[in-house]
């Protein structure tokens, strides 16, 4: 890769191998640490859209951040974050992570100088392989090592 030229990471698989499943606890404590009431009926707090999904793909942080020929100790900054929800997550419901890396564009910016914005699609679905909800997300990767 030439030091101007943004590696091409489009279609990078991120489908994740093992269910993930949201535990019940793991939702108590959630909400307990901000002051939410938990569902009686075993809905999960929505928040676990991103959690649920970072933690069932299949890459971890850092090796997103490897995909994208960035090493993670460079610091990834979270951009944005959309959910479209299609069913309720529940606790106790092991869900499948299915998705891919959607591009990545190099741009110059005043503050951090040159950086990349890689977008993703994750999706939450049962083992069925009805969706639950499907995510898209950008993360920007400052390339202080780029003039």
């Amino acid at each position: 890769m030439s030091s101007q030229e943004p590696p091409q990471v489009a279609g990078i698989s991120l489908s994740g191998n093992e269910p993930y499943t949201i535990g019940a606890d793991e939702n108590l404590r959630l909400c307990q640490s901000i002051g939410a009431v938990p569902d009686p009926d075993g809905r999960a707090h929505p928040i676990f859209y991103y959690i649920a999904t970072q933690a069932g793909m299949g890459k971890t942080v850092a090796g997103l951040c490897a995909a994208c020929d960035f090493d993670v100790e460079d610091g990834p900054m979270m951009g944005t974050s959309k959910v479209n929800f299609f069913k309720p997550m529940l606790t106790g419901q092991p869900y499948f992570v299915t998705g891919q890396i959607l591009g990545l564009v190099r741009k110059a910016s005043r503050k951090l100088g040159v950086m990349d914005i890689v977008e993703y699609e994750l999706h939450l679905e049962h083992p069925d392989g009805s969706r639950v909800l499907t995510t898209s997300n950008t993360w920007i990767l400052p390339r202080r090592n780029l003039a």
